[in-house]
């Protein structure tokens, strides 16, 4: 049985605050600096530290009845280790914390072992660390929901009646998922015409971000087959931060009546560590009361969210600090990610190993709470301060800096950043 989590220590050297102690490890795909004919190789983060899996099954340590012999971590990605379920996941936790603690030998007294698996952060690159096979984008936060109602339809009906029965989502674009630090052009598109004239086109003029978090999905279900309420937690490996980049002006004019399309699938980021809901346990907290009761298909039995304080923060060009303009917490929203899959597959829909669904933007209920300039600053009817600046939406060279961490007694579960900086529109 394990440790409980408080009393876990790995020997290898955990930096005050870091996000990534032996209670977390994140799984992720790294490639080596300067070393371009290595293949990319899956890793866990511990420290400042890339654990290499590839080394460590080379090494013999998977030795249990999921993992023992299997190549899973001898691919570019996670994808095969993802569509083995949960318990080739907790065997690989289980595994992974037993050979980084403080009392076992044999990572720690084997140096020529342990310089081969523990690679320093700085001298390695994060890689996508999943293919991307479908991406869903769902609007899930009622704040979020609410305020943007009143920004585009006024206060008559803010929400449409749908959204409290049933989570709200569209088919994203799976090809312009990038990793965290990749910078983002300014998109071009048309925008609502000035009265009698055409419609604008040119760089858009409303380049916003938007504060989500994504789930990457685990095994998969038959073309056809739902995947009960019930049993949707076993299909979610975990979460990782991710900035829907949304260009509001094109997206405002192409919406009605298909919904997002130009304005959103340019680009979008997502943090290159996967935090495994395992690890999110000791965070679990009751997901917000829902009125009207759900339809028996979306009613489960643990009805619960996560605590995790979220924050953005934007570097303007010319300063050295990034400054925060908003905390949020994944506590508010409203539908949860096992509501979300549930619906998702309702209709048959077949999910598979590495598909992601994302949350929306996830604003809470105060002013500082808000997800996305385009609360914010209510569609650019004010200004916010950024350092000595300020912002409406992002001007070119600003770079947006997302994070999330979860406090627990003695240790965080931490999702590191997830970060992109505009660039200037093609000519």
């Amino acid at each position: 049985m394990a440790e409980p989590s408080q009393q876990l220590r790995s020997f290898v050297e955990v930096p005050a605050g870091s996000h990534f102690p032996i209670q977390n490890l994140p799984f992720g795909v790294f490639r080596r600096r300067g070393v371009q004919a290595q293949a990319p190789r899956p890793a866990v983060a511990i420290g400042d530290f890339a654990l290499d899996l590839a080394a460590v099954a080379d090494a013999g340590l998977f030795d249990g009845p999921a993992l023992s012999g299997s190549p899973c971590f001898h691919q570019e990605t996670l994808n095969m280790f993802l569509g083995m379920g949960r318990p080739a996941w907790r065997e690989a936790r289980a595994t992974l914390q037993k050979i980084l603690s403080a009392d076992e030998p044999v990572l720690r007294d084997n140096e020529a072992l342990r310089n081969k698996c523990l690679v320093p952060m700085s001298d390695i690159e994060m890689v996508l660390p999943i293919t991307v096979g479908g991406y869903t984008d769902f609007f899930c936060s009622v704040h979020h929901a609410m305020n943007c109602g009143f920004i585009f339809r006024g206060p008559q009906t803010p929400v449409n009646p749908n959204w409290f029965y049933l989570p709200v989502g569209y088919n994203g674009r799976a090809s312009s998922i990038v990793v965290s630090g990749t910078n983002v052009i300014r998109p071009r598109g048309q925008g609502h015409p000035t009265g009698n004239s055409a419609p604008y086109f040119g760089p858009s003029q409303k380049l916003d971000f938007e504060l989500e978090m994504a789930a990457i999905v685990g095994p998969g279900n038959e073309l056809g087959k739902p995947i009960d309420i019930n049993d949707a937690e076993e299909h979610i490996f975990g979460l990782t931060l991710m900035n829907d980049w949304s260009a509001r002006d094109i997206q405002a004019w192409e919406t009605i009546p298909l919904g997002p399309f130009l304005g959103k699938s340019f680009s979008t980021t997502v943090s290159p560590w996967i935090v495994t809901l395992d690890a999110l346990k000791p965070f679990m907290c009751d997901a917000p009361k829902q009125e009207p009761e759900p339809l028996p298909y979306l009613a489960e039995k643990n009805h619960i969210n996560y605590d995790i304080p979220l924050e953005a923060w934007i570097k303007p060009k010319d300063q050295n600090d990034a400054s925060i303009v908003t905390k949020t917490n994944f506590k508010h929203l409203y539908w949860t990610l096992t509501q979300q899959l549930a619906h998702h597959t309702i209709n048959g829909c077949n999910m598979r190993p590495g598909d992601i669904f994302a949350t929306g933007t996830l604003s809470g209920p105060e002013p500082d709470s808000l997800g996305c300039l385009l609360e914010l600053t209510w569609n650019g009817q004010k200004e916010i301060p950024v350092g000595n600046l300020t912002r409406k939406f992002l001007e070119d060279g600003d770079e947006v800096i997302l994070t999330g961490c979860c406090k627990g007694e003695g240790y965080n579960i931490g999702f590191g950043t997830c970060t992109g900086k505009v660039l200037p529109a093609l000519p």
